[in-house]
């Protein structure tokens, strides 16, 4: 076969250190889901949506041929970390968690999820981010240590 050939969609999940909430202005919320998404695109993991609260962000996309997703979400933490403390003087303290949770998503669920990043607002009024991060891992079947998970 001449050509290498992937579609891969992938559902990742992360918070802010400690779950603050850093990200109440709406404005800076788009700004750092815009921020993140170019870096996914410019790594080859194209971003089908980026989305999220004051406390964590949701990114839909398809995995990069070329780039371990590690390294693409490695990089969009430490870039947007960056740029955030040199765009904001509130963003000083700003830290991400050091962990994520990646979630494969079939083609005909890409609808269901990007309706669901961008509900977050609502779905948040109901459910807090740390319910529904082990609802994700246990509708994936991922073990975890609860110790480990939050930070």
């Amino acid at each position: 076969m001449p050509q290498s050939l992937s579609k891969i969609s992938l559902h990742i999940v992360f918070s802010t250190k400690y779950r603050f909430g850093f990200f109440t202005d709406r404005d800076i919320r788009n700004d750092v889901h815009s921020y993140i998404a170019a870096i996914f695109n410019k790594r080859g993991a194209t971003a089908i949506k980026v989305g999220g609260v004051a406390d964590h962000i949701h990114i839909l996309c398809l995995q990069s041929r070329e780039e371990l997703i590690s390294k693409t979400i490695g990089e969009a933490k430490r870039s947007s970390n960056l740029w955030l403390k040199e765009k904001y003087d509130i963003f000083s303290n700003f830290r991400w968690q050091k962990g994520y949770g990646v979630f494969s998503v079939s083609e005909s669920h890409i609808n269901r999820v990007t309706k669901y990043i961008e509900n977050q607002e609502e779905h948040h009024y109901k459910t807090s981010f740390k319910k529904e991060y082990r609802t994700l891992l246990k509708k994936y079947k991922i073990e975890y240590d609860e110790k480990y998970v939050w930070d």
